[in-house]
């Protein structure tokens, strides 16, 4: 049976600043790897935590059909924020306990639409520790925020 596993990063130059976001997709087969698709995009004004979450969102938006998916994630406000906290956030109208707005909840509101079509399995990888795929989806990450920190630098 093929698995799916995407591998997410987020980069920002300053916070906020310009940021990018990478996805390392791949299609596994007894562990063997039999397709890859590399994502990547960015912002010119944004925050690290804001290119984590969409590097998680464009994994769950360019799975054409519902799938059976690990995402990892080197962003423990990721991996928290949809396990753990998601629950409250929603049963609290968005609001954190301390009863103040979630930060980025556009954002978590697409993400938990986009991962309401499929199963998600979310596990959290030690960044910038030799991990080659986490490694490589930060590389994409920081190719997203190529465009937006030339232009940033111009202005």
């Amino acid at each position: 049976m093929v698995e799916i596993v995407a591998h997410t990063d987020g980069a920002c130059s300053g916070n906020p600043g310009p940021g990018g976001w990478g996805v390392l997709l791949q299609a596994l087969d007894g562990g063997r790897v039999v397709k890859e698709r590399e994502l990547k995009g960015g912002e010119a004004v944004t925050t690290n935590n804001r290119m984590e979450l969409l590097a998680a969102i464009a994994t769950l938006e360019t799975l054409k059909t519902p799938s059976r998916i690990t995402i990892v994630t080197d962003s423990a406000y990721v991996k928290n924020g949809i396990t753990a906290w998601m629950h409250g956030w929603k049963k609290n109208g968005w609001k954190t306990a301390a009863k103040k707005p979630v930060k980025n909840a556009d954002l978590w509101e697409r993400l938990d639409a986009a991962q309401a079509r499929h199963e998600v399995c979310w596990e959290w990888v030690k960044g910038h520790d030799g991990h080659p795929e986490n490694e490589r989806a930060d590389e994409l990450a920081r190719e997203g925020m190529k465009p937006f920190k030339r232009a940033s630098a111009k202005g």
